[in-house]
């Protein structure tokens, strides 16, 4: 279980905090109004949390990098047989007596 501080502590004995993190192994979680803000960790649990964290992104990007290209808008109209097109503001209005 992490050792609970308040802020206000914390700044009273940083280097105390400091030193059972790092020597002694301890957890040391930063309150504020009772709700926690921030942990303090060791630059080896840190290294491990940055390591864990790029193992997990890794499966993701090749899988979404692994789809296929997709359809392009003329592709899928003519695929499903549609006719219409929408065209935006800059597009005009093309009909007689429109311009």
């Amino acid at each position: 279980m992490a050792h609970e501080v308040p802020v206000t502590q914390a700044r009273a004995e940083l280097a105390e905090l400091i030193n059972r993190v790092v020597y002694g192994g301890e957890q040391v979680v930063l309150t504020r109004h009772g709700k926690p803000l921030v942990a303090l960790v060791s630059a080896a649990d840190l290294q491990r949390l940055r390591d864990l964290d790029a193992s997990t992104e890794e499966p993701v990007i090749s899988t979404v990098s692994s789809f296929g290209s997709r359809a392009s808008a003329t592709g899928e109209r003519r695929r499903f047989g549609i006719a219409a097109e929408h065209r935006g503001p800059d597009a005009g209005d093309r009909r007689p007596g429109r311009e």
